[in-house]
């Protein structure tokens, strides 16, 4: 059975901007894992992108090759708000929650109560290389 991650937008941008970094390593060259990410995640990634003028198509391609979007509009995530510091980022955890990951994947780790969301939600926040670290210790 595949391991459940939920994605942060910064780390499917890290793995468009470098094809050597953990991000990148995490989801073209990682078995058995399952990725999902948010459509609110989605449309802030295509803002980046273009921000960034990264080519539209690399990340539609890549979010149809490697990821499940998980549709988070019109449901509620009031009760979310107290894991983030960042209230931009209340459908991450929510998103992580709805989908029932053990592992939620960001390189902003500060702007989420770790603690709390381990405690209470029994998801573990890491970073790209903190969990490819982790992987390689299950061997």
């Amino acid at each position: 059975m595949p391991l459940k991650i939920f994605v942060d937008s910064d780390v499917v941008i890290s793995s468009l901007l470098s094809s050597t970094g953990a991000a990148s390593f995490l989801i073209h060259q990682t078995e058995n894992i399952k990725l999902f990410v948010s459509n609110l995640s989605q449309k802030e990634m295509e803002i980046v992108t273009d921000r960034l003028h990264i080519q539209t198509d690399k990340l539609q391609s890549l979010l149809e090759r490697k990821f499940t979007i998980i549709d988070l509009r019109n449901k509620a995530r009031e009760n979310y708000f107290h894991y983030v510091l960042d209230k931009n980022d209340v459908h991450i955890v929510f998103g992580a929650k709805e989908t029932q990951v053990r592992f939620l994947i960001t390189y902003n780790i500060k702007d989420f109560n770790s603690e709390k969301i381990k405690q209470d939600l029994n998801i573990l926040i890491m970073t790209p290389g903190q969990f490819l670290q982790y992987l390689r210790s299950l061997q």
